[in-house]
This record gives structure tokens, sequence and C-alpha cells, in this order.
């Protein structure tokens, strides 16, 4: 079993650094199944008009750049759910990036089925929204604790105070997204500090964690860094390769 989080940030020309693993682990499930090509299932939620046109065209495919595969993308708008017949037929599971309160809701029907598919070796990918949502304590937006800014505004994914929920429970630590790119450690940090999660990781862009059952590794061109909550106090680091 394999979860990967991606920071967000893409290229449709493909990103190999982030998603040559993913895409291996998803032709070695193909294979014991009997399917040369691997079938990626791709979930994307629309708001309005994020994410944009270009991302939802684009992103598939931007998988088929770096390896065969066939993907099989759903989209619902938001307040929409995702139906079970999502997860049919698929060897990997990509959770795209957008509103990330909207994307949580949108698979809710379908947390339990995941996690049984990704405990039985099902390779997950999650994409910034789709990264935060993947931790038992999801930090899924706001931009204030107790009223003081944490964060920035823009980042608040339509959400005032800095809000944690169940996720989908594939790993055990906190994740934000964007770290470098829009200052989100900060809000790790201070969630840390608040007493809202036990600490996780803040993932850059073009960056990917993946967290296996014999450890962790990083991949792409970012940082992803640890945010520890010690006796001390809140410890920062970054993991490494």
């Amino acid at each position: 079993m394999s979860v990967h989080l991606v920071g967000g940030g893409w290229s449709p020309g493909g990103d190999p650094e982030v998603t040559s693993a993913f895409l291996a682990e998803a032709a070695g499930r193909a294979a014991g199944s009997g399917r040369i090509v691997p079938r990626v299932g791709i979930l994307m939620v629309v708001d309005a008009d994020t994410p944009s046109a270009e991302y939802r065209e684009g992103y598939p495919e931007s998988f088929r750049r770096v390896a065969a595969c066939e993907p099989v993308v759903t989209i619902v708008g938001s307040g929409e759910t995702f139906a079970p017949s999502v997860l049919t037929g698929i060897d990997g599971l990509v959770v795209a990036g957008g509103l990330t309160p909207a994307y949580l809701a949108a698979v809710d029907p379908l947390v339990e089925e995941i996690r049984l598919l990704v405990a039985d070796g099902l390779p997950y990918l999650g994409f910034s929204a789709g990264a935060m949502i993947a931790a038992d304590r999801a930090i899924v937006g706001g931009w204030r604790i107790n009223g003081i800014p944490v964060c920035p505004e823009e980042t608040a994914e339509d959400l005032d105070e800095v809000t944690v929920v169940e996720g989908l429970g594939l790993v055990d630590l906190a994740v934000d997204v964007h770290a470098a790119q829009w200052g989100t450690l900060s809000r790790l940090v201070a969630a840390t500090e608040a007493g809202l999660v036990d600490g996780g990781v803040a993932i850059d862009e073009r960056t990917a964690l993946v967290v296996g059952d014999d450890g962790f590794a990083v991949f792409g061109e970012g940082s992803v860094w640890q945010v520890l909550d010690e006796p001390a106090g809140v410890i920062v680091g970054t993991l490494g390769a």
C-alpha cells in the first residue's frame, strides 16, 4: 500500500518525478488483474470555475505523458457526491485538486471503500485537495484561529476559522499543501500549537511525499515540511528524500 501526497503544481507535459512511482504501482496492480495498461480513476469536483478548464482537461492527460495508462475521469459539481461505481475496475485512484471541503463532501459515501481498497494495495494519489483529505484529521481550510490570522486569506478555501474534520484516514498525520508557494506552512504550525492537530506535513508544489508500509520517500523539486508537537514546543524541519 502506498499513499502519494502531492502538494500541487502540475505540467501539461507530465511530472515524472512526482507521478512515476504511482503509475508504476498502478501498472503492477493492473498486471495482477491481467491488464496491460492500468486504468487510473481520477476524481474531480468543480466549484464554479475551480479547478480551471485547463486543469480539468490537461491534468488527466499529464499522466499519459509519463507512462502508458488509461485515465478514467469522473467530474461532479460542488454539492454532489461520487457514485460507488467510480471505484470499480481501477488500478490506481487519483483525487485531484480544487476546493477541499467540496472534495471531502463528494467522497464521503466512498470513504470506507477507499480505505479498504488502499489497504488491499490500491495506490492512492492525492493532489492538493486530495492530499489534504487523505489525513485521519484533515485540515480543510480557514485562515484564522480564534480570530487571529495564521496564513494568507486567499488560501482559506471559503472558510474563516481553520477547520479540522475527519478525513479519509489513509495517513495518520495532518497535511497542508502549496506550502512555500501559498504560505500555508504557518497554518499547520498554528493548528499544531493550538492543539487542533498533532503535527503533520506541509508539502511544496511539484513535490510528493510517498507513505508506504516500509516508510516514506520524497520526490520532486520542493520540500516536505514536517511539523512536530514536542514538549518543548512546535518544531519545524524538512523530510529528506
